[in-house]
């Protein structure tokens, strides 16, 4: 979240603003507080629709809607202005979660809390449809999570029941994947209270397996799945639970029951009053007690000052609170983003400000919801940890806060975010993308805005060539990381010949990290390989692996996934093999010690990524005790994989803004005696280009700041960081060794390089 700008209210309707909450096409958030102390989230529309009639005619039936509807499991309006040249509507603020935020960190729902979250959604659709209205837009975002049960919000799109809608003909209204066919059609306008019941279906389905019933991806490929596509209910275990979705999931809207008719159907005790969160799993109740506890920072709280210059920085503990707070935001139109937050708070409680008054952006682009969730969350921790210690100088020439937009692993997200990043001027550069297909996307909007993109984990071997050279991998590519896989394997006495399986559930990735490693096996030692295609799907690795030690394979390399590198070991085991046997750092994941079992034990994995005391739980490479205490304390968990890699990158792209700032201080001096922002053992830049023009605040270019990154080197926790001149690649083959032992993944140390 961030601290309000100035031009920011910086009250409405008697509330004094203490900060935003989120933003969107059509309005923005902020979280408020009455003269009496009660909280409140109050949506704030454009001035730019507030001017349009039908807008405005739209936003004051949502008023009306909300006021009309009477329950404890929607959240209820405080007050509203509609006539006013600004708009505005203010509901109690919930500190909750959202319900898919914690699909998406803690996984699915036990069958007790689904029961529970169903029942009490009903009442509050009952209440709804009581009201002569009709939601529209039921789904994950749009429920949130407290000890005593859910609360539905957002009644945006919600309409009288007989009402003609006020959109464009053909428009679909509500969120694919959780609307009815009757919606999906594009007759929006004729869907009734069955519709909402249809999409509470879709809701408890996404929350029993984790994943929306008619799957994700292209929204026309969605939307005709949703018409013609049974739904997609493999892990709802419990009979009654999955009976009573495929009624509410019904095409026909007539065979669906109505939700008041679901309240009773559903059989399972709701929590009373001050009842704790015991329907909820552990870690869901922890995370609500959290954002709870983080409350008790409000009462603090100094007047809020904005003028036409400047607006006050929040409190650390409020900026604290507003990160956490995120779930009690009201959703802005269809475009805005899962998670996104900007923050500036410290580790020492000092204020963030710097001498000069200026505070820049750094940008996290990454995979916060999807696949690659876990990358995705270590790398945002590394670059929070980065910025604190920036932030903790005395003498830094500028303060440094943290953007953070998820693009959930999809590369059609991939590219919004990467729009919205280019967009904010304030962004010196961003960090990531986490995957390879999401960086492929977002390339082309990044390389046209010259804003500096960096990113450790997206492996591919090549990207197609910009313009402005703006991208920088971070990180060896699969084709680098081959090369310590054939030293670690082939380097020995006792083999001559590596079988290599190439599994394509791995994808992409798996090819080209196979593929690279059978390429250069007989370039780097006088071995030879076997390879072996399987395509994706092959359940049965036992016919390749016999193949494999059929043509004198004395050594292994798997490229493909978790839980076909578990079926590869459990085949492996099952024969007299005692050769050496690795897997593709991809396979480093709970599932593959998790599936393979004893099978597991002695297989090793070279990585990009180092341990920095987090991953094994030992001491780690040198130099990283440091971040992993600062880790510890700030998030209460050692590093994990990936994180150090982008505490190392977002140190580099503070050392060379602070190098370039320094210059133009001292006017063109170079980065020599200027202030920088770099980690114990760092070392300056070779050399700052002057290209770009600064802007009238000190921010560099950032074409500038691409140059200046081109010609740094800087010596991080887990490698030193210099690009090649051609392609912006990460020089070198620094690369990391790993073996299953007892269950865990046990760091051995930087992976062997050749003698010679």
């Amino acid at each position: 979240m961030d601290a309000l700008r100035p031009g920011d209210p910086a009250r409405i309707g008697g509330h004094r603003l203490l900060g935003r909450l989120g933003a969107g096409g059509m309005g923005v958030v902020y979280l408020g507080r009455t003269e009496a102390g009660a909280l409140a989230a109050i949506k704030v529309i454009l001035p730019e629709h507030a001017g349009d009639e039908d807008f405005r005619t739209r936003f004051r039936r949502e008023a009306e809607a909300a006021r009309r509807v009477d329950s404890p499991w929607a959240v209820p309006v405080t007050g509203a202005d509609t006539e006013s040249e600004t708009p505005w509507l203010a509901t109690e603020f919930v500190p909750g979660p959202t319900l898919s935020e914690v699909v998406a960190r803690c996984g699915p729902l036990p069958t007790r809390s689904v029961h529970v979250l169903g029942r009490l959604l009903s009442r509050a659709l009952t209440a709804v449809h009581g009201a002569g209205l009709v939601h529209r837009d039921v789904k994950p975002g749009n429920v949130l999570l407290t000890a005593d049960g859910p609360r539905l919000i957002d009644f945006g799109i919600a309409r009288a029941a007989e009402a003609t809608a006020l959109t464009a003909t053909g428009l679909v209204v509500g969120t694919p994947g959780f609307l009815p066919p009757e919606q999906a059609t594009g007759a929006g306008a004729g869907a009734g209270p069955e519709g909402d019941v249809f999409s509470l279906g879709c809701l408890l389905a996404y929350a029993a397996t984790g994943r929306p019933p008619f799957g994700s991806g292209a929204v026309d490929a969605l939307l005709y799945r949703t018409v013609h596509d049974e739904p997609d209910l493999a892990g709802v275990d419990d009979p009654a639970l999955r009976a009573l979705l495929g009624e509410c999931l019904a095409k026909d809207p007539a065979a669906r029951p109505a939700a008041a008719d679901l309240d009773t159907r559903i059989a399972e005790d709701v929590p009373g009053d001050g009842a704790s969160a015991d329907w909820l799993p552990e870690d869901v109740a922890r995370m609500i007690a959290e954002r709870s506890a983080a409350m008790l920072a409000l009462p603090d709280i100094e007047a809020t000052v904005n003028t036409s210059a400047t607006t006050s920085a929040p409190a650390p503990a409020r900026r604290r609170f507003l990160a956490l707070a995120a779930g009690g935001a009201v959703a802005l139109g269809a475009g805005t983003f899962a998670a996104v937050r900007l923050i500036g708070d410290e580790p020492d409680g000092r204020s963030g400000a710097s001498p000069a008054g200026r505070r820049w952006v750094i940008g996290v682009h990454a995979d916060l919801t999807g696949a690659q969730e876990a990358a995705g969350r270590a790398q945002e921790r590394g670059v929070r940890l980065a910025v604190d210690r920036f932030n903790s100088r005395t003498d830094k020439p500028f303060t440094l806060a943290v953007k953070v937009l998820d693009d959930g692993g999809d590369p059609a997200r991939s590219v919004r975010v990467a729009e919205e990043f280019a967009r904010d001027r304030d962004v010196l550069a961003v960090i990531g993308p986490t995957g390879d297909a999401a960086t492929g996307a977002a390339l082309p909007a990044y390389d046209e805005a010259v804003l500096p993109l960096l990113t450790v984990s997206s492996l591919q071997i090549s990207y197609p060539a910009r313009v402005n050279a703006a991208f920088f991998q971070a990180s060896p590519s699969y084709a680098a990381l081959s090369m310590p896989i054939v030293n670690r394997l082939l380097l020995r006495p006792d083999v001559e010949r590596l079988g290599v399986l190439i599994d394509r559930s791995g994808g992409q990735a798996a090819y080209q990290a196979g593929y690279a490693t059978n390429l250069m096996t007989p370039s780097l030692t006088t071995g030879t390989t076997h390879p072996r295609v399987v395509p994706a799907g092959t359940t049965d690795l036992g016919p390749v692996i016999a193949d494999l030690l059929g043509h004198r394979s004395d050594a292994l390399f798997y490229a493909g996934d978790a839980a076909g590198g578990a079926r590869a070991a459990r085949a492996l085991a099952a024969t007299p093999f005692k050769g050496p046997s690795m897997a593709q750092h991809t396979v480093m994941r709970p599932e593959f010690l998790e599936r393979a079992g004893e099978t597991a034990e002695g297989w090793e994995f070279i990585a990009p990524f180092t341990d920095a005391g987090g991953v094994s739980g030992e001491p780690g490479v040198p130099g990283a005790a440091d971040f992993a205490a600062a880790h510890r304390k700030r998030f209460g968990a050692a590093p994990a994989a990936w994180s150090a890699e982008a505490y190392d990158v977002t140190g580099l792209v503070a050392q060379e803004v602070a190098a370039l700032v320094g210059s133009a201080t001292k006017g063109g001096a170079g980065p020599t005696g200027s202030p920088t922002a770099t980690p114990s053992g760092s070392t300056p830049s070779g050399g700052t280009p002057s290209a770009g023009t600064p802007s009238a605040d000190g921010r560099p270019g950032r074409a500038a700041l691409v140059a200046a990154i081109a010609a740094s080197r800087y010596k991080g926790i887990s490698r030193t960081y210099a690009f090649d001149e051609e392609r912006q690649q990460l020089v070198g083959q620094d690369a990391h060794l790993y073996r299953a032992e007892g269950g865990r993944y046990r760091y051995l140390g930087p992976a062997p390089k050749p003698k010679s």
